[in-house]
This record gives C-alpha cells, sequence and structure tokens, in this order.
C-alpha cells in the first residue's frame, strides 16, 4: 500500500473521477476526505464502502467558491486523521454555450470553482501540510488546457489556467516539500457528459480522434493520481500527465 499513513481530500468526489480517485487512494492505504458540494448519497455510499474495505474516509459537504469552506475542509482532515498530505483538485463545472452568447454569469461561476476555488484551497491545504514536512497537490485539468473545445471557452480558459497554476504553486511550495503536479484527462465518460456521448453520430466523431479507439473511463485515471501523489514521483513538480488515450496525437 504506496499511501498508508497519509491523509487526503478529494474535491468533487461525490460522483466521477472525483469518487473514482478516492476510492483508489482509499485502496492504497490513505484516509480520505471526500469533499462534495451538495447532500450526495453517493459521497455517504463510498464513504461505507471504503470503511467495508477496511480503510477510513469522511464525507464533507463544502462548496470551494465558498472560501469559508476551505478551512472546514483541512479541519476535517486534520481533526479527524491528524494530518493532511493529499489534496486532490478535482471539483469543476463546465458551462456550454457559444463565445457569441456567453454570459458574465457562467465566467464567474466557472472561475469560482475552476481556479479560484481550487487557488484558495491549495493555499489553505499547503499551511496545513507545511506543519507536517510536505505533500502533494494534484490538480485535474483537461485536455483543453491544449486544445479549445467549440462552445466551451471559458472552460477551456480556465483549464488552461489550471496548467500555469500548477507550475505557479509547484515553484513556490518545492521548498517547503510540496510537489505540484497535474493530470490532463481526454475524453472520459461521466455523468456530466453521459447525454451527449449517448448520441451515435457524437459518440462516432470523439471516437475517430482517439487512437486507442475507445471512450476512457474513470477508473483509467486512478493509476496515474495515486502514482503522482505517491513518493515513487518524489521528484516530480510542475508536471501535467496527459491521460487521453493518445488523443492529442491527432
Amino acid at each position: 500500500m504506496r499511501l498508508r499513513g497519509r491523509v487526503a481530500i478529494v474535491t468533487g468526489a461525490g460522483r466521477g473521477i472525483g469518487l473514482a480517485i478516492a476510492k483508489g487512494l482509499a485502496r492504497e492505504g490513505a484516509a480520505v476526505v471526500l469533499d462534495y458540494p451538495d447532500p450526495s448519497a453517493s459521497a455517504e455510499e463510498a464513504v461505507r464502502d471504503i470503511a467495508g474495505s477496511g480503510a477510513m474516509a469522511i464525507a464533507v459537504q463544502a462548496d470551494i467558491r465558498d472560501l469559508a469552506m476551505h478551512d472546514r475542509l483541512v479541519s476535517a482532515a486534520l481533526e479527524r486523521f491528524g494530518r493532511l498530505d493529499i489534496l486532490v483538485n478535482n471539483a469543476a463545472v463546465e458551462v456550454r454555450e457559444p463565445f457569441l452568447e456567453a454570459r458574465p454569469e457562467n465566467w464567474d461561476l466557472t472561475f469560482a470553482v475552476n481556479l479560484r476555488g481550487t487557488y484558495f484551497l491549495s493555499q489553505a491545504a499547503a499551511k496545513a501540510m507545511i506543519r507536517t514536512g510536505g505533500g502533494n497537490i494534484l490538480n485535474i485539468a483537461s485536455i483543453h488546457d491544449t486544445v479549445a473545445i467549440r462552445n466551451a471557452s471559458i472552460y477551456s480558459i480556465t483549464k488552461g489556467g489550471t496548467g500555469m497554476l500548477t507550475k505557479s504553486l509547484a515553484l513556490e511550495l518545492a521548498e517547503h516539500k510540496i510537489n505540484v503536479n497535474a493530470i490532463s484527462p481526454g475524453a472520459i465518460l461521466t455523468d456530466l457528459n453521459r447525454n451527449v456521448l449517448e448520441d451515435s453520430g457524437y459518440r462516432a466523431k470523439v471516437l475517430a480522434k482517439i487512437p486507442w479507439g475507445r471512450i476512457g473511463d474513470v477508473d483509467d485515471l486512478v493509476g496515474a493520481a495515486v502514482f503522482l501523489v505517491s513518493r515513487e514521483a518524489d521528484y516530480i513538480t510542475g508536471a501535467t500527465l496527459y491521460v487521453d488515450g493518445g488523443m492529442l496525437l491527432r
């Protein structure tokens, strides 16, 4: 178990990628704080599943747009498990609308979650990590940090910002022995895009762009996440790992 004795917070862990990563960290021995923004039966069910496997977990409802909630999350980890070693910034929103119809409120919402919330939660977590000698911050970005996506320009801009956020925090936190890295997923089937990918025409277009020949599953990201927050990746910081089935090759 590569993460035995370590404590992690995973944001947006009520479903999808965040839930898969939270379970993956727990399987490797980490105690996990599952963050979810709204009442979520899946987060509570995940806690029961993790406890049933012999690991430890708690669920904490906290909307990372609210900076006051950041202390709630970090305090939950410290009070329940005594330390904080890992933060996975997974929570994100995506609003699809053409650029010419984009609304300021969607800009504000997307930036509040994808960048502002991520940035300041990382600050709160880093302060806790410094007290116990270091740790790991892992940001979940997107291949759209590199390739623009039609009708989702605001989302793509924030994911591009996540790349620079990762590098900037890595630079400043290295002296405190905190590694900061990112994973950029390609086409991953989640509840957020399931309806779109069920359209056979659209799905065919997506598959044509993936050399590996299939849509990714949330579990495809778990191995990369575990590696990047483990001591095996101790000398990796400021890096982005693309988990996309080769999609960027085309």
